[in-house]
Order: structure tokens, then sequence, then C-alpha cells
């Protein structure tokens, strides 16, 4: 086998291993949808998710909310139509899709933990945890 060849073999080899040939086919795709900007962008959030479950059931998504766009995980939040989100946070939630809400937020707008709807989690900072979700889970970014 010529250098030439082991060199490239390698390559390819240490790519594979840091990411750079990507998931293996089998495994899910893994998805961050980061919102920051209020109920319209959450609206439009949710149909690309329920749209992007039915082409792919096997995606892991994960939706971030910071500043505005923790709006529709709050109690009694509605679309602009006037349809509340609770229906379809607990329909995606039943399809396996986790919300997370930033405590930042949280704290700086004076909005208990109590007024999230029940399928959300509590993170320290929604921006951290996006960047932690790119950089250490391996999931990409999306922003409807």
């Amino acid at each position: 086998m010529s250098r030439f060849f082991r060199f490239v073999l390698a390559l390819a080899t240490g790519l594979s291993l840091i990411g750079g040939a990507g998931a293996a086919p089998d495994e899910p795709v893994k998805v961050v949808y980061h919102l920051s900007d209020g109920v319209q962008q959450a609206a439009r959030a949710m149909g690309n998710i329920r749209n992007h479950l039915d082409a792919d059931p096997k995606a892991r998504i994960v939706v971030v909310a910071h500043g505005p766009g923790i709006d529709f995980l709050l109690d009694g939040a509605t679309t602009p139509t006037g349809q509340p989100f609770a229906g379809a946070i607990g329909e995606l939630a039943g399809r396996g899709v986790q919300f997370k809400v930033c405590n930042n937020t949280l704290v700086a707008r004076k909005i208990s933990a109590d007024q999230v709807a029940m399928e959300a989690q509590v993170v320290p900072s929604g921006v951290a945890e996006v960047a932690r979700l790119q950089a250490r889970e391996g999931y990409v970014y999306l922003k409807p």
C-alpha cells in the first residue's frame, strides 16, 4: 500500500471519527429549533415541526425558546389567529419533541416557572442551551 493511499485512508477515518462524514444513516437526525421572536414565529415553527416529523418520524427535535420566543409556552398563550398553543404543544410533546425555556428570560420578565407549559423544561440560559446542543450533542440548527 502506497504512502499516499495510507494517508488518504487515515484522513478519511479521522474525518469520520470527528463527524466530518456526518451521522450514520440509521441514526436519527437531531435538530434544535431556536425561537426568540414571539408567537408568530412560534406558530410557524409548530407547523414546521409537525411537517418535519411527518417526513421524518424518527427525528429528535428540541425547541429552545428565550426572550419573546417563550410567549407561546406560557399558560393561556394563543396563536395570532386565537387558537390555544396548548394542544399543539401537547401533541408534539407526545411525538417526542422537547421544549426548553430560558430561565434568564423568566427572571428578567418576572415570570414564575409555574406559568410555563407543563411539557417545557426550564434551562438556565436559552442561548447556552442552543450552543450546548450544537457543540456537544451534534444537533443541527434551525430558526424558523
